[in-house]
């Protein structure tokens, strides 16, 4: 178990139709960086084993899924199909002792773009990193709640 007195060593996750953006930690649970993505590939066993490997590669006690509430707050149909989806990841997980949670996603997407095109991203190249990113903002939101 990597843990310090200041975090706990996690792993972002954003659930995208195409990609999974991936984000962690440094070591002392302070900081969120991407990681890179999981490039979805039909079958969810499959892509979760991989979000799974990236999980043990780090040694992370805690994977943080994003959860698309919508503006006023309220679960739609997205925020209903990420909350099962982290359930799945979680019972995958569960047996290597990481802990699985859900946290609030709202305008990390629009933050990562911003931050993006302002570090001169354009295009192609913004839409290849975009969902890493937003996994970061989401992580270090995570992290700043705590």
């Amino acid at each position: 178990m990597t843990t310090t007195a200041t975090g706990v060593r996690a792993v972002g996750v954003d659930l995208g139709s195409r990609r999974i953006g991936l984000a962690a930690t440094d070591r002392g649970g302070r900081m969120a960086f991407p990681w890179g993505n999981v490039e979805r590939s039909g079958d969810r066993t499959r892509d979760h084993r991989a979000i799974a490997q990236v999980v043990g590669d780090l040694s992370a006690t805690t994977v943080v899924v994003g959860l698309p509430l919508s503006m006023d707050g309220r679960e739609g149909p997205a925020a209903r199909a990420a909350r099962a989806e982290a359930g799945e990841l979680a019972e995958l997980l569960e047996g290597d002792g990481v802990v699985v949670e859900t946290f609030d996603e709202r305008l990390t997407t629009v933050s990562a773009e911003a931050a993006l095109a302002r570090a001169g991203k354009r295009g192609r190249q913004r839409r290849r990193v975009v969902d890493s990113a937003a996994a970061a903002v989401l992580l270090q939101a995570w992290l700043e709640h705590r």
